[in-house]
């Protein structure tokens, strides 16, 4: 393994942990073109890849990924006894299964969630892959995997986290699971109800009792008034 292909890798995976949570044991969905190009070029996916990515992966595939393969005999039957091996995701097509490539599509919608890799030498799937933002993309070429540098679309959308523009969904939707659990969903609703109740005194009020305070001011001052008056006469 190459040190340029190395310190690559890792300043992608820096990006990715960085940027969108990326975390240990790293999520790996892998097709059957990538199997095939794997298996063609003698690459121990198992092996090689938790060293590549410097941490520990989890390598998984799709009942539809696996059908696929079934399906076009035995040019790919190598390919598919590689898939095999692999953990296998549930999809929503149980009944009526897709291509590979639309599977691993549903499997990264609504921003990625279960933050996957998608590990495939299909050009289109790729491009498909590259217009949505935090999709790490893998590889094979040259008889070694590579980790693509992030697109775009992914660049873009860390730019707009920076500037405070955008949240991701996973992330909103996070924040309004944590707000219930702890109560402050309704601790929000009664402190803007007290906001309402509270006022401030009536002005009109104000002025009725400062007249009462000046006329019961005034009324010892009279007496005395009076009392002077009276002893001036004796």
């Amino acid at each position: 393994m190459g040190v340029t292909r190395q310190k690559h890798a890792k300043k992608i995976m820096g990006f990715y942990k960085h940027n969108f949570q990326f975390r240990e044991p790293f999520q790996v969905l892998l097709d059957g073109t990538f199997c095939q190009a794997a298996l063609r070029n003698k690459i121990q996916i198992r092996e090689q890849l938790p060293g590549y990515l410097e941490g520990a992966a989890q390598l998984c595939t799709t009942r539809c990924v696996i059908k696929e393969l079934e399906s076009l005999g035995k040019a790919l039957y190598g390919a598919k006894l590689i898939a095999q091996r692999f953990q296998v995701r549930n999809c929503s097509h149980h009944k009526n299964p897709v291509s590979g490539s639309t599977c691993l599509l549903s499997m990264i919608e609504d921003g990625n969630p279960h933050h996957f890799f998608i590990a495939t030498q299909d050009q289109d799937l790729s491009n498909k892959v590259k217009r949505k933002p935090g999709i790490p993309l893998l590889f094979i070429i040259q008889n070694t995997m590579v980790l693509d540098k992030p697109s775009p679309k992914s660049l873009a959308f860390v730019q707009k986290l920076q500037t405070n523009q955008l949240v991701p969904e996973y992330q909103k939707q996070s924040i309004v699971e944590l707000k219930e659990k702890e109560g402050l969903v309704k601790q929000e609703g009664e402190k803007r109800r007290k906001r309402k109740r509270a006022g401030g005194p009536n002005p009109l009020s104000c002025l009725k009792k400062k007249k009462k305070k000046t006329q019961e001011g005034q009324e010892p001052s009279a007496e005395k008034k009076k009392r002077r008056k009276r002893k001036r006469n004796r």
